[in-house]
C-alpha cells in the first residue's frame, strides 16, 4: 500500500525537486556572479536578431557583414579613446612598426602629384639589392598602373609589402629620364628601428632618441649604450619628444636599467585586473649614470611609463613640455576572421601612485581629440604657470612635489620657441609645401648633394643657395602668396625646416635629428644642466608628506606584452 502510495507521488516529488533546483541555482548564479553572463547573452541575442531580422525581412538587400564592421568601432568609441576594432585587412601594418620587423620591398616612400616616389632606400634591402634608387617613380606594379587619384598610402602599402620571398615587378620611371625601366624586387624581412638617432651631443654626454616603443627596442638601446660607452660618455640624454609609446615590457625593461635593485616602475590596475606591480631587479648597468629624460606633448602612454618611473625615483631630470596624458593600457584581442580588438582592460600609475590619464568622457571624444589645440591655446606651449593640473598633487622618493590627472610635467620646462612664426610659414608647413619643395630640390640636385656626407657639410652649403627665395618662388606657383615681409621675419624658420628635410632625404633619420638638434633649445638645456653637475634632482627643503590616490587605475598578472 506504501508503495503504491509513494509511486503515485514520484512526479510530484521530482517535480518539486526541479523546481526547488533552479531556484537555488538561480540564486547562486544571481548572487555570486552578479546575473552578469545572462544579461550579456541576452544583449548579444538581441543584437544578433536585429541582424537576423534586416536579413530576412529588410526591403533591400543588406550587406550584414558590413554592418557588423562599422558598428564595431561605435560600439568601443562609447567606451574610451584608446579601445579601438582593427579590420582584418589592416591589423598586420598596424603590428609592423612594433613589431621589429615586416616583409616588404625596402623603400620609404611618398606620393606627391598621385605618383609613388622613392624617398630612400633601406641599405642592403632587397630594393637596393635590385636596383631601385632614391628619387625613382613607381608607376606600374605587376604590369598594371600605379598612379591615379585612388593612389594612397594604405593602397601603395597593400601593393609592395607582402610574404617573404615572394616576387614584385616595379615600373620605374628615373628622374630626367623618359623610358620606363622593369625592375622585379623579391621581398624580404625589412628592419624597422625604434632607437632611430645616437650620437655624441659633446666629450661627455650621449644622445639617445627613441621613437616609439617596439619588441626589439630594449635589445636596440643596449646596442645604442654599448656604441657610446666606446666613446667614453658619462652623461645620458634620451629623447621621447614625438614618442606616442608602445609595448610596455620596452619601458619597463629600460627603466629597470637604469633604476637600483627593488625600485617600483609602475604598476597598473582595473576593475577585473588586480594591481600588479612592475620593479627593477637590479641588473641594470647604468643605475648611476646623471641622466635626462626629454619629452613633449607628443610623448605619451609607455613613454610616460618611463618617464614617470625616472622622475618619481628621483633617478634623473625630465626636460621639455608637459605629455600627452595616456594612461589607459589596452589589451589585443583577436577574432576568428584575423580582426583584433584593443580594449582597455585597466590604467597605470607611476611609483608616486598618480594616474597620468587625462579626463575624458565616455562617448564623446571631441574634447579628447582637441585637448593639444586647447593646450595650445591656453598657452601651455609657452608658459608653464599655465599648465593645469587636473589631480592633487603626489610626492617623489625625496618629497619633491609632481602631479597626475594629464600627463608629465617635467622637472624643467622649456616653452615652444615662436618668436618668429608667421601666418605665412604656418601654411608653408602645414599645407606640405615645404616637404614637396623639398623633395623637389633634393631631386634636382642629387649628384651635387651626394658629395656631402655629413649633416654640417650638407647644411652649411644649402645655407649658401639661397633656399628660402627659392621656396617662395615655388610656393607662389603652387598658390601660396608672397609675403615679403613674413618671409623676411620667418626666414631663420624656413631654412632650417627645409634644409632638415633635404639633409633627411639624402643621408638618413639621425642626420636629421643631429641637424635639428645643433640648436634646440631643450637639447642646449640638458647639455648645461650636466655641465653644471645638476643632472640629480635635490629634495625640497620641507618635504611634504606623499599622497596617495586609486581614483584611476592597469595588466593582468604575468601579461606584460600589451599595448600601453
Amino acid at each position: 500500500m506504501n508503495q503504491k502510495r509513494n509511486s503515485r507521488f514520484m512526479p510530484l516529488i521530482m517535480a518539486v525537486c526541479v523546481v526547488v533546483g533552479i531556484l537555488i541555482g538561480t540564486f547562486y548564479a544571481n548572487h555570486f556572479s552578479g546575473n552578469r553572463l545572462s544579461i550579456i547573452n541576452s544583449s548579444s541575442n538581441k543584437l544578433n536578431n536585429l541582424l537576423h531580422i534586416i536579413d530576412a525581412q529588410y526591403v533591400d538587400t543588406v550587406d550584414v557583414n558590413g554592418l557588423v564592421e562599422k558598428a564595431m568601432p561605435q560600439i568601443l568609441s562609447e567606451l574610451d579613446p584608446h579601445s579601438v576594432y582593427i579590420a582584418a585587412k589592416d591589423v598586420q601594418m598596424t603590428n609592423d612598426d612594433l613589431r621589429g620587423s615586416f616583409s616588404g620591398v625596402g623603400i620609404e616612400f611618398t606620393i606627391r602629384q598621385d605618383t609613388l616616389r622613392v624617398q630612400q632606400v633601406i641599405g642592403n634591402g632587397p630594393a637596393e639589392r635590385a636596383g631601385v634608387i632614391a628619387g625613382d617613380k613607381i608607376v606600374m606594379v605587376d604590369d598594371k598602373p600605379f598612379t591615379g587619384k585612388t593612389l594612397t598610402n594604405e593602397e601603395a602599402m597593400h601593393q609592395l609589402k607582402g610574404p617573404k620571398d615572394t616576387k614584385v615587378k616595379l615600373g620605374i620611371v628615373r628622374y630626367g629620364e623618359k623610358k620606363l625601366h622593369n625592375i622585379v624586387v623579391t621581398r624580404g624581412e625589412i628592419p624597422t628601428k625604434s632607437v632611430t638617432a645616437v650620437y655624441m651631443l659633446d666629450d661627455k654626454t650621449g644622445y639617445i632618441r627613441i621613437k616609439n616603443f617596439g619588441e626589439n627596442t630594449y635589445p636596440e638601446l643596449l646596442i645604442a649604450l654599448a656604441k657610446l660607452s666606446q666613446q667614453g660618455f658619462s652623461n645620458l640624454a634620451i629623447d621621447l619628444r614625438g614618442n606616442t609609446g608602445g609595448y610596455l615590457q620596452s619601458a619597463v625593461q629600460i627603466a629597470n636599467e637604469f633604476l637600483p635593485k627593488n625600485k617600483l616602475i609602475v604598476y597598473t590596475q582595473g576593475r577585473k585586473s588586480p594591481r600588479q606591480e612592475y620593479r627593477s631587479d637590479g641588473r641594470g648597468s647604468y643605475q648611476q649614470i646623471p641622466l635626462v629624460i626629454l619629452i613633449d606633448e607628443v610623448s605619451a602612454s609607455a613613454s610616460e611609463i618611463l618617464a614617470g618611473a625616472i622622475q618619481d625615483n628621483d633617478r634623473g631630470t625630465i626636460i621639455g613640455r608637459r605629455s600627452f596624458g595616456k594612461g589607459l593600457v589596452q589589451q589585443p584581442i583577436p577574432f576568428n576572421d584575423q580582426s583584433m580588438i584593443r580594449l582597455t582592460i585597466a590604467r597605470y600609475y607611476s611609483p608616486s601612485g598618480r594616474c597620468i590619464q587625462k579626463p575624458y568622457t565616455a562617448g564623446d571624444s571631441k574634447d579628447y581629440e582637441e585637448d593639444l589645440l586647447t593646450r595650445y591655446q591656453h598657452g601651455e606651449f609657452f608658459s608653464q604657470d599655465s599648465i593645469k593640473h587636473e589631480g592633487p598633487e603626489y610626492h617623489t622618493a625625496i618629497g619633491r612635489p609632481v602631479y597626475g590627472g594629464g600627463g608629465i610635467t617635467p622637472d624643467i620646462f622649456v616653452a615652444e620657441d615662436t618668436t618668429n612664426i608667421t601666418s605665412y610659414y604656418k601654411q608653408a608647413s602645414m599645407s606640405g609645401l615645404i616637404i614637396q619643395y623639398a623633395f623637389t630640390y633634393t631631386d634636382e640636385n642629387r649628384q651635387k648633394l651626394s658629395q656631402y656626407t655629413s649633416e654640417k657639410g650638407l647644411a652649411d652649403y644649402l645655407q649658401k643657395q639661397n633656399i628660402v627665395e627659392k621656396f617662395a618662388t615655388y610656393a607662389e606657383k603652387n598658390g601660396l602668396k608672397r609675403r615679403n615681409l613674413m618671409i623676411q621675419r620667418s626666414h631663420k624658420l624656413l631654412e632650417r625646416y627645409i634644409i632638415s628635410r633635404i639633409i633627411y632625404n639624402m643621408q638618413s633619420e639621425q642626420a636629421w635629428t643631429q641637424y635639428l638638434n645643433s640648436d634646440d633649445p631643450a637639447i642646449l638645456e640638458t647639455i648645461k644642466l650636466f655641465r653644471e653637475g645638476k643632472a640629480f634632482p635635490q629634495a625640497p627643503e620641507k618635504k611634504a608628506a606623499g599622497k596617495k590616490n586609486l581614483q584611476c587605475a592597469s595588466i593582468p598578472s604575468g601579461r606584460l606584452n600589451l599595448w600601453a
